[in-house]
């Protein structure tokens, strides 16, 4: 049995029983059921996340369109989802059950974009309104960490979907136990992200990951970006000064001190950041910031709240290692869509 995509007649509550339904109601009758005289195969086609939320993976198949080339047919291929993960290990496990805890909107968005927490999850998306071209496509937007982001690596590969990892570097010291610290060159630190150890672009080394060019953080056969915290230069007086930032949220108040200098009656962790953004010792600010963040019970959720109150976001600066990494995105997007051209005839 042929379903051509349900979703067009369903509400979206609805899409979740009728699947879950479907083939128990095909087999309803007493010569079918448990039995296996007869088999039934139900197909379905769908666009609707709802559905493909409620499929075990084992039976999802996704169709990658390939490459178009103007004036040639447009082709795709089918990717087996039951094949994706492999052997059923902790991490193949912690994949599957996080994206049946998501809408499975992946599938069908033009591009991924994987970010380390709430306060990323709230404020990208203003940072994105800035890219006209960005704004006007389908992004699917999933929070899933720095720790876990490595996990998707077999999914994300295999579908070949544009994918920007919005990550954080994630400063360690090795002779200290690997506990957290300030970011610095020079000190022999690491990074404790696994993305940027176990995926892209590779490397654990600290000094290393803050010179690498923007290209070599780029997957070398595959949309795929991942983008960290880069240094920043800060300008005292005529004198600049580089600072090291550890997370997305010390990053953005370094990026836009004026403007969380004038913040008032800011309170948790974001009245910790304007008492930093206020100090005019810039190395001592930058220290105050990475304090306040890596504090037990720091609220990055709760800050990201206050400033969306207290703030238009899009008038802040995006940081600069955001900003990198969707100008990368909206070139892979704007070269994607470049297959469908529109012939327009000079026949009178």
């Amino acid at each position: 049995v042929l379903i051509e995509e349900p979703e067009a007649h369903l509400h979206a509550q609805v899409q979740q029983v009728f699947i879950k339904e479907a083939y128990k109601v095909l087999r309803n009758n007493v010569n079918l059921g448990n039995k296996k005289s007869f088999t039934t195969q139900l197909v379905i086609s769908t666009h609707s996340n709802h559905i493909a939320h409620e499929i075990d993976f084992t039976s999802l198949r996704y169709f990658k369109r390939g490459s178009s080339i103007a004036g040639s047919i447009a082709t795709s291929t089918v990717v087996n989802l039951s094949k994706t993960f492999g052997d059923e290990t902790d991490t193949t496990k912690f994949a599957k059950r996080y994206l049946k805890t998501t809408h499975c909107d992946l599938f069908f968005a033009d591009a991924v974009i994987m970010v380390e927490g709430p306060a990323e999850k709230m404020l990208v998306p203003y940072f994105i309104k800035k890219y006209s071209k960005l704004n006007s496509c389908y992004l699917s937007i999933l929070e899933i960490g720095g720790s876990h982001a490595h996990t998707l690596k077999p999914l994300i590969e295999n579908l070949g979907i544009i994918t920007l990892v919005i990550s954080d570097i994630d400063a360690i010291n090795p002779k200290a136990n690997n506990s957290k610290v300030q970011p610095e060159k020079g000190k022999g630190y690491l990074s404790g992200n696994d993305t940027l150890k176990k995926w892209l672009p590779e490397e654990s080394s600290l000094d290393k990951l803050l010179i690498l060019l923007e290209k070599e953080k780029n997957h070398k056969s595959l949309p795929i970006k991942i983008a960290y915290q880069i240094p920043i230069n800060i300008m005292d007086g005529k004198k600049a000064i580089t600072i090291y930032p550890y997370t997305f949220e010390d990053c953005i108040v370094m990026e836009n001190r004026e403007i969380f200098q004038k913040i008032t009656g800011a309170k948790g962790l974001l009245k910790k950041m304007v008492d930093a953004a206020l100090e005019k010792d810039i190395p001592k600010a930058a220290t105050m910031m990475y304090d306040a963040i890596t504090e037990k019970g720091a609220k990055k959720a709760e800050f990201a709240l206050e400033l969306l109150y207290m703030e238009e976001p899009t008038i802040l600066t995006t940081p600069a290692y955001i900003n990198e990494g969707l100008k990368w995105l909206e070139t892979q997007l704007l070269a994607n869509k470049q297959g469908f051209s529109t012939v327009t005839s000079t026949k009178k």
